[in-house]
């Protein structure tokens, strides 16, 4: 069974029963997040059989960025750290691409399968275009695809180029630090 956490205001969390992952949910952009009184976080954990996954949610204002378990999550400058920060000790893969990059589109559904098999990693991408210029420049972008690995807010990994064995050796390193 899981569990996806709905935000309805600063004072009150509820679950529903769904039939996928659970879900980690997070603000769109900070800008509402002025005051303490705007914003609310829940942890959830789900045991399923064998398997035992956690989820955060995150609320800051109406706006709201769902990032599901055992998926691959588009992020822009606006969503990019407030989901890292609603991940709390979770790893983040982040994928950084661009539309036409070649190897980019090769390690995309190998990036996505690496979402399904590591559940209790948040796996994000963002296309580094114009409008995420400054978010792709803060991250220190040379190349693409580009993936940064960051535990608690921090980049604690990075591979560049399509090398999908040493993202999964540095997901691993990640992962039992």
């Amino acid at each position: 069974m899981a569990l996806r956490l709905a935000l309805s205001s600063a004072s009150s969390v509820r679950s529903q029963p769904v039939a996928s992952y659970p879900s980690v949910a997070a603000p769109s952009s900070w800008t509402g997040c002025s005051s303490p009184k705007n914003s609310v976080s829940a942890g959830l954990t789900v045991t399923s059989g064998s398997t035992r996954m956690s989820s955060t949610a995150a609320r800051c204002s109406v706006d709201m960025a769902v990032v599901t378990v055992g998926q691959v999550t588009e992020v822009d400058k606006d969503s990019f750290w407030p989901i890292v920060e609603a991940a709390g000790e979770k790893a983040v893969v982040l994928d950084m691409y661009t539309q036409w990059c070649g190897p980019c589109k090769i390690m995309a559904p190998k990036f996505q399968k690496l979402s399904e098999t590591y559940l209790d990693v948040v796996f994000l991408k963002l296309d580094c275009n114009q409008d995420n210029k400054p978010l792709a420049k803060e991250l220190g972008i040379r190349v693409v695809p580009t993936f940064k690995i960051l535990k608690e807010g921090k980049i604690v990994k990075e591979v560049r180029g399509a090398k999908f064995d040493e993202l999964v050796a540095a997901i691993e390193t990640v992962r039992s630090a």
